[in-house]
């Protein structure tokens, strides 16, 4: 099983369906388990941190208009200026989130552009900037905490990245989603508020586990 599979593509594995969306893992077989989305936020079609996939704009296409493609986190740059060239959208980044798109660029305040859909930065350090997607019912993350192996250990369905879990992100305490979505692995669509509260308060307290199941991905 690679880590990271960029190599020819493959069909998508089609992950966290809901009435207002879905993602897919692009390469299942993996390790890392990078995942994007689409999701109708109801004012059109968002698609998140997106890997190109045979098949995947007709699947787009089939939720609604695509309103334009966002990065969530700085080093994610991704297929997202492919995505918006074919959908004639933008790409739509977070102030934070400092990268160069091969396609027009608009900035990200504090709501999604006409939406009541909060962008909040769950992560500011010196070499990792990154936000997330809040809308009171789905919580859409790039890479703070995810479900792949190397993210969640023990009882978490859900586990802060192994490089953040000594100061897990803290904005995210007292939300309640209905479904979290990440940027690795499958997201939680079942007492996700729970899953949530899981990973934040045990985040250092399980951080060897989460170490050692990251060494474990390596090798």
């Amino acid at each position: 099983m690679p880590i990271r599979d960029d190599g020819s593509a493959t069909d998508p594995a089609i992950v966290d369906q809901f009435d207002g969306g879905f993602g897919w893992l692009p390469h299942p077989e993996e390790a890392m388990e990078r995942a994007s989305h689409a999701v109708d936020f109801g004012d059109g079609v968002w698609i998140i941190d997106p890997i190109d996939a045979p098949g995947i704009d007709d699947r787009i296409e089939a939720l609604g208009e695509v309103r334009g493609v966002i990065v969530l986190l700085d080093r994610h740059e991704r297929d997202a200026a492919a995505f918006a060239n074919r959908f004639d959208v933008p790409v739509f980044r977070p102030p934070y989130v400092d990268r160069e798109f091969d396609a027009p660029v608009e900035w990200l305040g504090s709501h999604l552009p006409d939406s009541d859909v909060r962008v909040l930065q769950t992560v500011d350090l010196p070499f990792w900037k990154e936000g997330a997607l809040y809308d009171g019912e789905t919580l859409v993350l790039a890479d703070a905490l995810g479900a792949a192996g190397y993210f969640a250990v023990g009882p978490e369905r859900l586990g802060v990245h192994p490089m953040l879990r000594l100061s897990p992100p803290t904005q995210l305490r007292g939300l309640t989603p209905e479904r979290i979505f990440v940027g690795h692995g499958e997201g939680v669509d079942y007492r996700a508020a729970e899953a949530l509260d899981v990973a934040l308060t045990g985040a250092r307290r399980r951080l060897p586990q989460a170490w050692l199941a990251g060494l474990r991905s390596l090798f």
